[in-house]
């Protein structure tokens, strides 16, 4: 699992759910939709219709790669950060029952509204 004390996904920025779904589709159960999706320079977010998909790249080649799924059920309290006008990013913090706060960064631009809509109607 990811270390999401020493991991940072920063400016994690819109990503084509189509792309995102080739990249999890063996992962995703049968059911299981692609909502949004967002994506830094090398690691990804995936909002799925069950959980969050955290994707950590790993190595120089970039061919290891680290999955952690993170259910929405387990999600006990969340905060968003609008981008304000000198900080123009946007946060999403999610605390896990056995996990622990997982933070998210996005770009300039990114709704952080519509997700923390998307995670009240998958949370409360």
């Amino acid at each position: 699992m990811i270390d999401f004390d020493t991991v940072s996904f920063v400016k994690l920025a819109p990503w084509d759910p189509k792309e995102a779904l080739v990249e999890l589709a063996d992962l995703l159960l049968p059911d299981e939709q692609v909502l949004l999706a967002f994506k830094g320079t090398r690691d990804s977010v995936t909002f799925t219709s069950r959980r969050v998909v955290a994707l950590n790249v790993q190595g120089i080649t970039g061919k290891k790669r680290d999955y952690s799924s993170l259910p929405y059920g387990k999600v006990n309290v969340f905060s968003i950060e609008t981008a304000g006008t000198l900080d123009r990013d946007s946060e999403l913090e999610l605390w896990f029952s056995e996990v622990g706060k997982v933070k998210f960064n996005f770009a300039s631009g990114v709704d952080v509204r519509a997700i923390g809509r998307l995670i009240a109607e998958r949370v409360l």
